[in-house]
């Protein structure tokens, strides 16, 4: 069968596939089309679910057609924070990787990263499980489930042969991947990581659809970028924690809209993420680490001060 012509609200991809692209406070989400099962790949994150609900009922997506499906490619609540809320509406029903279905169904904030880096997520309930390896029949079309440890070590990627489109969730973007946990000793994370971004380079490619920013076709300058960042890490595990507590930071100004300037430290200690990982990773205290991060953000253009507030830039 011909892979389907490209549909011209979609930006290229084969027809009954659309991209919503977010930000960093939302996952991007893919819309697998077909008239009985409309599936939707990641929800975004829970406090911006007017939004993710305007987009989805856009003409250009799901438009008044109901939603029978999500798949989430891993649970960190920029991918799964508007699961509750549309299963409400839709009455969809909702598959998780394998490997974090149990701290979903047990709802382990901890490990959920919630609560811990000051993040929220609507309890929802779990229908079905997807082990790596899993062919599943979205929309019509076959999608292979792909292990893409490293970033989160349970998370999934889904691969269609016949269209060469993956959706990678955050195990690769066009500029690097998402942060890495630190631990007591790290290797092991770096080790995942790398196998997953050489088990892409394996692959028959097009079009990757990542968890954030746009789609992109030139997928080897991606996963030499990706192999760099790891190396990096490898030979400064400290500049592994410093970009896994600016995206957490980052994160927490896009959800509050800013934090008082004057106030960080105080705000860096009382969220559990930042105060452990400075001192167990860094060897420094909140207070220390509060200008370091903020200096560094501001050099990136990443943050600025207005108002006496920190505020996302």
């Amino acid at each position: 069968m011909a892979v389907p012509s490209p549909d011209r609200h979609s930006g290229g991809l084969p027809n009954g596939i659309r991209v919503i692209v977010r930000d960093w406070l939302s996952a991007n989400h893919t819309l697998l089309l077909a008239e009985d099962d409309n599936v939707l790949i990641d929800s975004g994150y829970g406090a911006r679910i007017a939004e993710t609900m305007a987009r989805l009922t856009s003409p250009d997506a799901l438009a008044d057609k109901r939603l029978h499906r999500i798949v989430n490619t891993h649970s960190h609540a920029d991918h799964i924070g508007g699961n509750a809320a549309l299963t409400r509406r839709y009455g969809c029903s909702v598959a998780v990787p394998a490997a974090d279905a149990e701290i979903i169904r047990t709802w382990d904030t901890r490990a959920l990263l919630l609560d811990y880096a000051d993040q929220r997520c609507e309890r929802f309930r779990v229908d079905h499980v997807v082990h790596a390896g899993d062919d599943l029949v979205l929309a019509g079309e076959r999608w292979h489930a792909i292990a893409a440890p490293g970033h989160d070590m349970g998370a999934l990627m889904f691969y269609n042969a016949r269209s060469r489109i993956l959706i990678s969730g955050d195990a690769l973007w066009a500029n690097g991947f998402g942060f890495i946990e630190p631990q007591a000793d790290s290797t092991a994370c770096l080790d995942a990581a790398e196998a997953t971004i050489t088990r892409i380079a394996g692959l028959d490619v097009a079009l990757v659809i990542p968890g954030h920013g746009q789609p992109f076709s030139d997928v080897s300058a991606a996963l030499t970028r990706a192999h760099s960042r790891i190396a990096q890490f490898r030979r400064e595990p400290e500049k592994m924690v410093w970009y896994a507590l600016k995206a957490f930071f980052v994160f927490s100004l896009l959800d509050r809209g800013g934090i008082p300037s004057q106030g960080l430290a105080a705000y860096l200690e009382g969220v559990p993420v930042f105060r452990e990982w400075t001192t167990a990773f860094l060897g420094i205290s909140v207070n220390d680490a509060a200008p370091i991060l903020l200096a560094d953000l501001r050099r990136s253009l990443s943050v600025k001060i207005e108002d006496g507030f920190v505020r996302p830039a």
